[in-house]
């Protein structure tokens, strides 16, 4: 790496964090769908980069690095599930209904809109696979033949809605249940919705991160099936 791009890598990951640690402050001082980090954050590095006269290129060097730390991330999920193993144990029938009946739903929903508003094949295989974690959905899309672009976007789009507005949602509804509320948010919105539930609280990240990961295996299995009846 030569000194433009390791400057450009500092810089990013400097900005990334400081926004991140800005967005928890004001989380928690202004409680709010919008506050949320990945929300609040992810705009407060789009206008600084905008501001500065930078491009998604120049912050590449940084986003590259800080893709390689997702590996260490998602196996550390592995901690909370082993430390509430039990816990876990003892809701498996509930947890697994629950999360098998959110990931077949959201794929069934989010078609049958496509249908109505009378998007084609392509773009219904891609919205199919929006709530599965990015590198299973980008495979799931070369398989469905949809367009990769489009469902990458989708992902990306389905994750920052999901964290942004799912707990708010949650809190109006007045589900409480950690359980309950690690399911939806690791169902629906992938690893930022684990994510966000590993910051609300252990139990939640745990499930969370199963969710994930069942969710991602359903939806492997079933939306071929499924887009072939529904079109």
């Amino acid at each position: 790496m030569n000194a433009t791009l390791l400057s450009y890598a500092v810089y990013g990951i400097g900005l990334t964090v400081g926004a991140y640690a800005v967005s928890r402050v004001f989380a928690k001082r202004y409680p709010s769908p919008f506050t949320t980090p990945v929300f609040f954050s992810t705009t407060l590095i789009v206008l600084v980069l905008l501001a500065s006269g930078m491009n998604f290129e120049d912050y590449r060097p940084a986003k590259d690095i800080l893709v390689i730390l997702l590996g260490p991330a998602t196996v550390a999920l592995a901690v909370p599930i082993y430390k509430n193993r039990r816990v876990l144990a003892m809701h498996a029938v509930p947890a697994f209904t629950g999360i098998a009946a959110g990931a077949l739903s959201t794929v069934v929903v989010a078609v049958a809109l496509g249908r109505a508003f009378e998007l084609d094949r392509v773009a219904l295989a891609s919205l199919g696979v929006k709530s599965v974690t990015a590198p299973i959905a980008i495979e799931l899309a070369a398989l469905m033949q949809a367009n990769l672009s489009l469902a990458a976007a989708l992902v990306i789009a389905t994750g920052m809605i999901g964290t942004t507005f799912g707990q708010w949602l949650m809190d109006r509804a007045g589900i409480a249940d950690p359980l309950a509320r690690g399911i939806a948010l690791g169902t629906i919105s992938h690893g930022q919705g684990t994510a966000q539930a590993v910051a609300e609280g252990e139990l939640q990240g745990a499930i969370a991160g199963i969710a994930m990961g069942v969710t991602a295996m359903l939806t492997s299995i079933a939306l071929p099936t499924l887009i072939h009846w529904m079109i």
